[in-house]
């Protein structure tokens, strides 16, 4: 097999006829690197990575608010909706759950409890499926500009925290109109939104690398969300399913190590008097970090994998 050379064009000053060298790509590379040269938009190193990431950050969090801004922007109710869209989604599922299927039927503080479960998966679910939407949805932005892509994931992300940050003033009056006053373990609530928050980016990230190349996900995505909340305990209680021998011992363990049931039981624990330490899986604040640990770190390991291929083809 012949070896594929280059002949680099001569320099301007070059007198006519001298012959050109020809270097082998090997060599070529050897040349570039020993002139400091790289490849366009090779991936940095990961430390590296981190520290471009954190030089845009302010960049991260003014795309995060003007995304959150233009949102309903077009709406005549405007930022409203970002609580009326869960407070009708609990309204719904109050009367097809709670009064049609009886699920309020042993569980305490019903409505409180169904509230707190649909913000807290509404959190989730939006940031998934902002992730999907990361890359291909700002290919402009990805193929005009060079940044760390993990900025656009991450402050969509942001994004999503921000819209429950102005939607928790909403929650707090319907558990106080329904008797949960606050308390000290309310307190509890500020853990296990950061502990959701780098669960949630860390999956973000990971959606936006694959529908990145593979855009059906994004279609798909819908029905997964879903499922996973009709398993997630939002409408119904996963402490009351489990007991008994109602269910094999392996769906038990699935159920309660379901990292979006587990965060909602965390904030239902900080919030409702009536939601005790009983209700929740052993070890559950060990769960709840291990997910943020692996999801966090390993979605954004990931997703700097493929940071090279991002906005091409």
């Amino acid at each position: 097999m012949v070896s594929q050379t280059t002949t680099p064009a001569a320099p301007a000053d070059t007198p006519a006829g001298t012959p050109l060298p020809v270097y082998a790509p090997g060599e070529l590379a050897a040349l570039a690197a020993r002139h400091g040269l790289t490849m366009s938009g090779a991936r940095p190193t990961l430390g590296a990575y981190i520290r471009q990431l954190w030089g845009r950050r302010h960049f991260i969090t003014a795309f995060a608010t003007a995304k959150l801004t233009a949102q309903y922007s077009q709406a005549k109710l405007g930022q409203i909706w970002q609580i009326m869209t869960p407070l009708l989604n609990a309204t719904v599922y109050y009367f097809i759950f709670g009064v049609l299927l009886n699920t309020k039927r042993n569980v305490e503080d019903f409505v409180p409890f169904l509230v707190t479960g649909v913000f807290i998966w509404t959190f989730t679910a939006s940031s998934i499926t902002a992730g999907t939407r990361a890359i291909s949805g700002n290919l402009g932005l990805v193929r005009a500009l060079h940044f760390p892509r993990a900025s656009l994931p991450i402050a969509l992300a942001l994004q999503q925290l921000q819209q429950l940050l102005f939607s928790l003033g909403a929650l707090v009056m319907i558990l106080v109109g329904f008797g949960q006053f606050p308390r000290p373990s309310w307190l509890l609530a500020i853990p296990a939104l950061f502990l959701q928050a780098v669960f949630n980016t860390g999956v973000s990230m990971v959606v936006a690398r694959l529908a990145a190349r593979t855009p059906d996900i994004a279609q798909l995505m819908p029905f997964i969300l879903r499922t996973w909340m009709y398993a997630s305990g939002v409408m119904w209680s996963v402490d009351t399913m489990l007991k008994g021998d109602r269910v094999p011992h392996f769906v038990m363990v699935m159920l309660e190590c379901n990292p979006a049931a587990v965060f909602i039981d965390l904030m239902r624990f900080a919030l409702i008097d009536s939601f005790g330490a009983s209700h929740l899986p052993p070890h559950v604040w060990a769960i709840a970090g291990g997910w943020a640990l692996v999801c966090g770190v390993g979605g954004f390991v990931y997703f700097w994998q493929a940071e090279e291929r991002y906005g091409r083809g």
